[in-house]
């Protein structure tokens, strides 16, 4: 659109001044065009609108995106290619262009097969008010083995820093963990958490946004004394900042698949990787400056980090005449006195405690596979 104030300095500098018009093109980066119809026009402020993009060199290639495309939607979100690999792909396919027109024809092909009348109003946190946090699936390979993992995601609503941490499972006591590794990782602890409805937190759902959360969850949340808000059922926009933030991460980070020897070596890796983007990336709000400068800034207005929450899952269970207790398809041994008595196993995100009584009558580093007895003398 081409302002009355830019139509006037066009007219002043050729009509008055006497300039060429490939001097006030260059000058205005304009094109000559512009120029030229800007001097014709007497009227206010116009728009020009293309009716029709031409694709010198997109063109040829439409056909394969297109087919492309199609197929791509047929495959589970994760699975799907980002424009980015598309734009690589058709580079090996004799493509010369650049990568903006790719992005460009596949938002005309998501509008043409998915219109949306759907409006959304822009969030906005104060520092320190709060957070969002997401599961994801990524694939990695540990110790020579490719598996899935399942990486929690926690996101500073204001300075945009994030953390990472991968686990075996979605589990309850895997929130538990990553949500103390998150806080002393920010230095600090939000007022606010946003989450779905995830299925370790939230009991039952009720209309609207009422939530009845797990007597758990709600006891982590009242250690740290955050207040957990609920997003309504399918409404990720309303937690969209680590919802966009999967699908950049899983870019950013687990492409080429990411190979460690073990989960420590993996999370370790992730927060290196945390708090070298935050140095690295400019804030999308405040383009000027890094998410690490406004983090440093958030950290004043984030709360102390208490005592970390104890964050395990219990479930109680019989010593058997073998002193073993099964806890989730695997079996852990106990001191040989508490046997045919019943005990609490507590599972933590990397450890098992067996409490009987009111005492630790055995402790193992957990396992996840099945069908396992370990044994502690």
């Amino acid at each position: 659109m081409l302002c009355v104030e830019t139509i006037g300095k066009i007219r002043r500098r050729r009509l008055v001044q006497g300039e060429s018009i490939s001097a006030i093109a260059r000058d205005l980066g304009l094109s000559r065009n512009t120029v030229k119809r800007a001097l014709r026009f007497e009227g206010e402020a116009y728009e020009y609108r293309r009716v029709r993009q031409p694709m010198p060199k997109l063109g040829p290639f439409r056909a394969t995106l297109e087919g492309w495309l199609e197929v791509e939607e047929t495959l589970p979100a994760r699975e799907r290619r980002t424009a980015q690999r598309l734009h690589e792909a058709l580079c090996l396919e004799g493509y010369t262009g650049a990568v903006d027109a790719v992005r460009r024809h596949i938002r005309a092909f998501e509008r043409r097969r998915h219109p949306s009348t759907t409006a959304f109003i822009p969030q906005s946190f104060a520092s320190g008010e709060a957070y969002q946090f997401d599961w994801s699936h990524e694939h990695v390979e540990l110790g020579g083995i490719e598996q899935v993992v399942k990486v929690a995601h926690v996101r500073l609503c204001h300075s945009r820093a994030f953390f990472l941490a991968a686990y075996p499972r979605e589990s309850q006591e895997m929130v538990f963990d990553s949500h103390a590794r998150a806080f002393e990782f920010f230095g600090g602890v939000p007022r606010r958490g946003i989450y779905d409805n995830l299925k370790p937190a939230v009991d039952a759902i009720f209309v609207g946004r009422q939530r009845r959360f797990n007597r758990r969850f709600l006891v982590m949340c009242n250690r740290y004394r955050i207040e957990p808000t609920a997003c309504a059922p399918e409404s990720g926009w309303e937690k969209g900042q680590v919802e966009n933030h999967v699908g950049n991460v899983r870019e950013w980070l687990f492409t080429p698949k990411v190979r460690c020897a073990d989960l420590a070596e993996l999370n370790a890796h992730l927060a290196a990787c945390c708090l070298q983007l935050a140095c690295e990336r400019a804030h999308p709000e405040q383009s000027e400056r890094k998410v690490i400068e406004l983090w440093d800034e958030e950290r004043a207005d984030l709360r102390a980090m208490p005592i970390p929450f104890d964050g395990y899952a219990e479930k109680s269970a019989l010593v058997s005449t073998t002193c073993l207790v099964g806890f989730d398809r695997n079996r852990y041994s106990v001191e040989s006195r508490f046997v045919r008595q019943m005990a609490t196993v507590r599972a933590y995100a990397e450890r098992i405690v067996v409490v009987c009584a009111g005492e630790v009558a055995g402790e193992h580093p957990r396992c996840f596979e099945r069908g396992q007895t370990l044994y502690n003398p």
